[in-house]
């Protein structure tokens, strides 16, 4: 099977030029992933690109694609994401992840914008202060998610409480707060951190059900899903298309 013109210029147009060296050693491999990858994955889901690439560079992080991620986020960048949306996609891992996860993938943002000639820091997104973090990470949650997260920091059982308090002010008032990204996006790559990284069922249920809420709906979760499925695989992919229909029983 050789490569179809079409892929040849899908390639072209975000690659520009930069060929994978398992195309020299793997060619029967390469041939088959990049026709599923970028001709049937991507006519099926006609995804922008950059909410497409997005996607993609959260579900690596969240399955631990270093080498995937390094590959990519030229590719990602080509194609119109900017370095502000890049470094907020890693940022916001930080949160569902885990910094352990996250340091390497930060490193290697840090080192392609190097060389992209692109100056760090980049200039600061962050909108609240260490003394309204909480307030406003809780207002996020109630926008994202209803009523009933208003008074959700104070909630549970004493010994355990300030873990509630923290997902206030530091996965949303930190995180969610800054500028770069809106609601929809913030939620989408969050869908896909919890998905990628498997194991987070009753969570990717409830971020479904939140998506859905601001207007990521069905459809577009499960187009989500099978963008990133050549990057996390079949199980979890089909774990988290479980996880949406879930979310709309409900």
């Amino acid at each position: 099977m050789e490569m179809t013109e079409s892929i040849k210029k899908y390639k072209e147009k975000i690659f520009q030029g930069r060929d994978s060296e398992l195309l020299e050693t793997d060619p029967e491999f390469m041939e088959r992933f990049d026709h599923f990858a970028f001709s049937e994955v991507v006519n099926e889901t006609k995804l922008d690109d950059k909410i497409g690439f997005m996607a993609v560079l959260a579900a690596l992080l969240g399955c631990q694609g270093e080498e995937a991620f390094r590959e990519l986020l030229p590719a990602a960048l080509n194609i119109g994401i900017t370095p502000v949306e890049v470094k907020e996609i890693v940022y916001q891992a930080a949160a569902y992840l885990g910094m352990g996860r996250v340091l390497s993938f930060l490193k290697i943002t840090n080192e392609l914008l190097a060389e992209r000639g692109i100056p760090l820091p980049l200039k600061s997104q962050a909108t609240t202060t260490m003394e309204n973090r909480r307030e406003a990470g809780t207002q996020v949650q109630v926008e994202i998610f209803g009523e009933g997260m208003r008074d959700f920091w104070k909630s549970g059982p004493q010994e355990s409480r300030h873990i509630n308090q923290w997902l206030a002010e530091n996965c949303f008032g930190d995180y969610y707060t800054r500028t770069g990204l809106d609601y929809k996006q913030r939620e989408m790559i969050t869908f896909c951190f919890l998905a990628a990284q498997g194991g987070c069922e009753p969570q990717l249920t409830s971020h479904a059900a939140a998506n859905m809420k601001i207007g990521n709906d069905k459809e577009f979760l499960i187009r989500i899903i099978s963008q990133c499925l050549p990057y996390i695989g079949y199980p979890r992919s089909l774990n988290a298309l479980s996880c949406v229909n879930a979310a709309v029983e409900k």
